[in-house]
């Protein structure tokens, strides 16, 4: 959440401040008791937390008692005295609740969740219209509070990656429908708001103002016969300022391949310096560092099926066909789209009407500030393959992932900034044990979790369990993961390689492996962390996890998993998962 959202939501709520103020004669009283407002917020990324904690604030300068929940902090009979509430929601992958919301809908969707006769509420859905489910936990959210007999006080709005304008537009709506009580109810309920927390320094640094990071290292980790390209990427953070927390997330605002953007201004028969009215800039900068010209929108395809009468996307399109569109556009970029039928002419003014913002990436930090003052670090695998459409075979590459390893040689910039994840950190009590999963790029957040587990002298047991394809090639970080094994600091390591062998074994088997004694450091206290692919591995991963604890601890499917929500609710089994 960035410095830009909290001034317009600052302006405009200072604003409604003094209107509620005059209009309802509140002038301040120490002894008045003050109308409760809810503000519960799911996230995997921190936006929809910002986003609760600015609301909060602001409500507070209302005239309001705010009370901030993660989703799953609440218990259901709890929530249904609640009487006014606000819902922040991210949609996580493919129309998934992020982790922090899991628990929240299994109660909310159940058939034995209460009635909600006296709440009234608005729902703000975060989402990526990349993604075919856009918004679609927020979604059914709204829909079940109002099964449940909640009142909507004001449509729900979706919003995309870019959400200022939206949101801003439904929160001053919604301000004016939230109301002050004379004589509040509820306002003694036993609703516990969420343990304060320290305040936290701005920073001038955000997605729409990054900072020009200069890149000090850009070594590849990766081996001669490999079949990945993965590199480690530092930065000096110079005189910026930024500051960011062990288990955040860096931002990064990458430029499009140079050799895309020059195939797509000859596929659309354009120059670089041409302009385009409603732009500032010529095409080719446009190309460049504004827009999405890699990943396909739906606006592009929708557009383009009549056009290039090409059977296959007519099908996909018309039956709305997911796992059919998918498999379509499998390896295919924007320029394999417009090549469907090369006989065809695109207007450049309309294929950008057509295309998206180009985006941040955001990547795990793979260092701690303690270890490397100054500094941030990066795990990067750069994306590389060949394709083609039509007949015609080209390389294709991945946005930020090849920005990074190609644009960004040593004494060069990029623009980043911090994406805080507050809720993946190492335990505050440095006797607790720690089980980290983290295969391929996933290694990177534990390598800066063991690195300041080192820095605090914390005397808490760790556990790494790494993979990958090849010992001999896909092994990185291996001399720094030998010398923490070595000093003690690691006190487990379990490698999963799975092309070393006939039978493939993964992060999962280890586990498996190891049952009697993972289950004994969960018992102990353990914390369980997950970083890596969500599509596949972290579904495994949960999968033997549950496995485990219903074998070892002699309990039921069902006893595992509130087993497993307990950890949840706990914090002491979190992800970072993409």
């Amino acid at each position: 959440f960035n410095e830009d959202q909290r001034a317009w939501l600052a302006g405009f709520l200072a604003g409604m401040n003094s209107r509620i103020l005059s209009e309802k004669d509140a002038a301040p009283q120490a002894s008045a008791v003050r109308t409760p407002i809810d503000i519960l917020y799911g996230t995997q990324t921190g936006n929809a937390e910002g986003l609760a904690e600015l609301a909060a604030e602001q409500f507070s300068g209302l005239g309001f008692a705010p009370r901030t929940h993660e989703l799953d902090a609440v218990e259901m009979d709890t929530r249904a005295h609640m009487r006014q509430a606000s819902f922040v929601g991210s949609t996580y992958g493919e129309g998934e609740m992020p982790d922090n919301g899991e628990l929240f809908w299994e109660q909310l969707s159940a058939s034995t969740a209460p009635r909600l006769e006296s709440l009234k509420y608005g729902v703000i859905a975060l989402g990526d219209n990349s993604f075919e489910e856009l918004c679609h936990a927020g979604k059914v959210i709204d829909t079940r509070l109002e099964q449940l007999g909640a009142a909507r006080l004001l449509e729900r709005v979706d919003c995309d990656v870019d959400f200022e304008d939206p949101s801003e537009q439904w929160l001053t709506k919604a301000q004016e429908l939230f109301e002050l009580e004379d004589n509040p109810q509820g306002a003694d309920l036993a609703i516990p708001a969420a343990p304060a927390k320290p305040a936290v320094k701005k920073s001038q640094w955000t997605r729409k103002n990054p900072y020009e990071a200069k890149l000090i290292e850009n070594r590849l980790l990766s081996r001669d016969g490999s079949g990945k390209e993965i590199r480690h990427i530092a930065f000096d953070l110079g005189d910026s300022g930024i500051e960011y927390a062990t288990g955040d997330a860096l931002g990064v605002m990458p430029t499009n391949s140079p050799d895309l953007v020059t195939a797509l201004l000859e596929r659309l028969g354009a120059s670089a310096d041409q302009t385009i009215a409603g732009h500032e800039a010529p095409l080719g900068e446009l190309l460049a560092r504004q827009f999405e010209i890699r990943t396909p929108s739906r606006e592009l395809l929708k557009a383009i099926e009549p056009l290039v009468g090409h059977d296959e996307l007519t099908h996909v399109l018309t039956h709305q066909d997911k796992e059919a569109l998918d498999a379509f556009l499998w390896g295919k970029d924007v320029l394999d789209l417009l090549n469907l039928n090369p006989d065809v002419a695109f207007d450049a003014g309309e294929f950008l009407s057509w295309s998206k913002p180009l985006q941040h990436r955001a990547y795990s930090i793979s260092s701690c500030p303690m270890a490397h003052p100054g500094e941030v670090h990066l795990t990067v695998a750069a994306v590389r393959w060949s394709g083609h459409a039509n007949g015609k075979g080209r390389e294709h590459q991945g946005v930020a992932s090849c920005f990074l390893a190609d644009q960004c040689g040593e004494g060069k910039s990029a623009p980043v900034f911090v994406s805080p994840n507050k809720n993946f950190r190492v335990p505050t009590d440095g006797d607790a044990p720690m089980i980290m999963v983290g295969p391929g790029t996933g290694i990177a957040p534990f390598r800066a979790f063991l690195e300041e587990r080192r820095e605090r002298g914390d005397a808490g047991k760790n556990w790494l369990f790494f993979g990958d394809q090849h010992r001999a090639h896909d092994f990185i970080y291996d001399d720094e993961i030998s010398a923490a094994s070595q000093s003690g600091l690691l006190t487990r390591l379990d490698l999963a390689f799975s092309r070393d062998q006939a039978e493939k074994i993964y992060v999962q088997t280890r586990m498996r492996e190891n049952a009697k004694e993972l289950f004994g450091w969960l018992e102990e206290g353990g914390y369980f962390y997950v970083c890596g692919d969500a599509t596949r591995m972290a579904k495994d991963v949960d999968s033997a996890l549950h496995e485990i604890i219903a074998a070892e601890g002699g309990l039921s499917e069902e006893q595992a998993s509130e087993y497993v929500a307990n950890l949840k609710r706990e914090k002491r089994y979190v992800r970072d998962v993409y």
